[in-house]
């Protein structure tokens, strides 16, 4: 099915927003994606006092691709899942240093 005039359509090798006259609404889908990072940007983005609805799909798990609809207060959409996968990317980040970390000492612990 086409979108109507009203509504944009972007899209990118991992990415789809469609969103309709109001850029405070938008359904994004992932590509390549399925429950782990469709729950972890809910997670974060139930989290935001700037957003008042999100929820996740995944049509079908040999489909792969994962549905993810915010709604905000106000703001753009698109600003902030920009926010949301900059947080999840810290997260990550920060568990990684502490991973290493934490394996590092424990090599170091096995070798005395």
């Amino acid at each position: 099915m086409e979108p109507s005039r009203e509504q944009e359509r972007v899209i990118t090798s991992k990415l789809d927003i469609n969103s309709g006259s109001d850029p405070s609404s938008c359904t994004f889908t992932l590509h390549n994606e399925d429950h782990t990072i469709g729950n972890t940007l809910r997670y974060i983005l139930n989290k935001s006092p700037e957003v008042s609805f999100v929820g996740y799909s995944v049509p079908h798990p040999s489909e792969p691709k994962m549905n993810l609809r915010v709604q905000t207060v106000g703001p753009p959409a698109t600003s902030v899942l920009h926010a949301a996968l900059g947080s999840v990317y810290e997260i990550s980040d920060h568990t990684l240093t502490l991973f290493d970390e934490s394996l590092q000492k424990f090599r170091d612990q096995q070798q005395h």
